[in-house]
């Protein structure tokens, strides 16, 4: 089970998340059956969620990231709630390309540097709030911090990083973003620049044993930070029978019809967890019995 935190400068000029998300992304490694560099994408935007997810008021609020590049990897999703908690998937999990110039995966081969990131928050109105701005690298990191910039004028540093094993599994994988408060002096902002050039990987500090208390030490190194709370989070999909039998209501009475006697059953499959469930011909004709009576009520 991964571990986020929130901390704050001194001043409250600060408010720094990390978060170890090594269980979430391997979890979802599992799910999905990855690449290595598919996993690193995927990887960073779950934990860019989780730690967005974090900072939402609401019990019950949303946020769903998607990543539409150019890239072979197609589109990317990822879905955190007020917890922290994520599930997401991608269009094509298994994308194969040369490290980059650097030696690492090339994770901005796989989204491709041309798109956008949209960011939607569900913070229970009538329509939920949808950002979106283009895609500055494809690294995700910077997306994020692009986006936060222009669509929410938060200054934010973020880093992201997912560390896969020869294997396919993942060594260690989290993050670290840190934004500027109104009380944020021209110093902390300095000291902040410095503390990032600084800092090794989010993976390699991770993967040397490192707590998301001590990264978070880290990136607010000279500015006295203070621990605000502490959760845990984890891959977990909302997905069940029930819900998925609303998506089918979304049908007409006919096409559940033709769909129970020529198939003679449903299977309806969650993108998020790969879950399968089943409906049986007399299921799909009572659904279909049903929304005949409604629609006939209604006229």
């Amino acid at each position: 089970m991964g571990k986020i935190i929130r901390t704050i400068s001194a001043d409250g000029g600060a408010v720094c998340y990390t978060v170890d998300t090594t269980d979430m992304v391997g979890k979802a490694e599992q799910i999905h059956k990855t690449s290595a560099v598919v996993t690193a994408a995927l990887g960073r935007l779950l934990t860019a969620a989780s730690i967005i997810g974090a900072g939402l008021k609401g019990e019950k609020d949303t946020v769903t990231l998607r990543l539409n590049g150019d890239g072979p990897v197609g589109a990317v999703i990822a879905v955190a709630d007020a917890t922290g908690n994520v599930k997401g998937y991608v269009a094509n999990p298994v994308v194969e390309l040369p490290l980059n110039q650097y030696g690492k995966l090339d994770v901005s081969g796989a989204v491709g540097k041309e798109g956008s990131l949209y960011v939607i928050k569900d913070l229970g109105l009538k329509e939920p709030y949808i950002g979106m701005t283009p895609i500055v690298s494809g690294e995700i990191a910077e997306d994020i911090t692009q986006y936060f910039a222009v669509s929410e004028q938060i200054p934010t540093v973020c880093a992201l990083g997912v560390l896969v094993n020869p294997d396919l599994t993942v060594k260690a994988a989290g993050g670290c973003m840190v934004q500027l408060l109104p009380g944020a002096t021209e110093g902390d902002i300095s000291q902040l620049e410095q503390n990032f050039q600084q800092m090794p990987p989010i993976s390699k500090m991770l993967a040397e044993g490192m707590t998301p208390e001590e990264i978070a030490q880290r990136a607010l190194e000279g500015m006295n930070p203070e621990l605000l709370d502490e959760r845990t989070v984890e891959y977990r999909c909302d997905c069940s029978r029930q819900r998925v039998g609303r998506a089918l209501e979304s049908l007409s009475a006919q096409e559940l019809q033709n769909m129970a006697e020529e198939d003679g059953q449903a299977e309806v499959c969650c993108h998020f967890c790969n879950t399968k469930y089943h409906f049986s011909k007399e299921e799909l004709l009572e659904i279909s019995k049903e929304k005949s009576v409604d629609k006939s009520s209604e006229s």
